[in-house]
């Protein structure tokens, strides 16, 4: 699908820079809820709601300020009084006020693109899709933000073609390099089949069947770890997944046996011994959050810094 067979229409203008300034403010976020009454008897009013379930957001003034504000609603209806009492099934909406993200990029380098794809160097600093304080200075923003044209040849050739800029892979927000985005839902789809076979992969890995089959799409990282390897190359199979943590709401991704499958290959490019460090490329077969800083953690080799 990236490369275009003989009589297909080539691939269109690669190596050019796009991307919008940001706003000041972004557009804030909307945290929507279900009230249900038999779940928890002491939070009938909806005060009593949101600073009992939401104590990490906000302390109780905190969330009567956001009431008084006009800033929930109720079954579609703005809510200014804290003591409101709610009804089962009731509809609550937390529109949370715009704010400014922190500095992010915001020029996309393409390096390849065609009717279905397009290939990205994704700079350090920008996250790929909305999480946490960035909602709006993400990667995808500004594939939406873009207008995409598609040419005459594919339009008329492919009737029922949607245009649906996404990516179909993350990056960490620290790390740079290239990024595939799918220009279709169809082509969204297609590429996504191709990265779940690396989890596939990594789960026959675990079992210890053999991986047979051809991989469509591969996945390399260059890092740099703490001490000398010993062997040229090693691979990686611990499971990863997420546990509680105190002080971490969301809990930590580590490398546990209950996790879920994941398979790393480290390959030894430079051994920096008057640094105690080696320069190290990470072939990774799924993507679990973390995965090359939670498996060469792992091996005894965590990443420097």
């Amino acid at each position: 699908m990236a490369v275009a067979a003989a009589g297909e229409t080539p691939p269109l203008q690669a190596n050019y820079v796009f991307g919008r300034a940001w706003p000041d403010l972004n557009e804030g976020l909307s945290y929507t809820d279900t009230f249900r009454g038999a779940d928890a008897e002491t939070t009938a009013s909806l005060i009593n709601f949101y600073s009992e379930n939401y104590k990490s957001s906000a302390p109780l003034p905190g969330w009567i300020h956001r009431i008084r504000n006009g800033q929930i609603t109720v079954d579609g209806q703005v809510v200014t009084d804290p003591d409101m009492i709610l009804r089962e099934g009731s509809k609550l909406v937390y529109h949370r006020l715009a704010w400014k993200e922190p500095f992010a990029p915001h020029l996309l380098q393409v390096l390849y693109e065609d009717d279905d794809m397009v290939a990205l160097n994704k700079p350090s600093g920008l996250q790929v899709l909305p999480k946490g304080i960035f909602q709006q200075r993400t990667v995808l923003a500004q594939l939406q933000w873009k207008e995409w044209k598609m040419p005459p040849s594919s339009c008329s050739k492919r009737k029922n073609v949607q245009l649906h800029p996404v990516p179909v892979h993350r990056l960490g927000r620290g790390t740079s390099g290239l990024l595939l985005c799918a220009k279709t839902k169809l082509a969204k789809v297609q590429l996504a089949s191709y990265f779940a076979e690396g989890a596939a992969n990594a789960e026959k890995k675990r079992d210890g069947t053999e991986v047979g089959k051809e991989r469509k799409i591969s996945k390399f990282y260059r890092a740099l770890v703490t001490g000398i390897l010993e062997h040229d190359g090693d691979v990686v199979t611990q499971p990863i997944g997420l546990v509680h943590y105190p002080g971490v709401a969301e809990g930590l991704y580590v490398a546990c046996s209950s996790g879920k499958p994941a398979m790393s290959k480290v390959c030894v490019l430079e051994r920096l011994a008057h640094q105690n460090q080696t320069l190290v490329q990470v072939e990774i077969h799924s993507g679990r959050p973390h995965q090359i800083r939670i498996h060469l953690a792992y091996i005894g080799h965590p990443l420097v810094a």
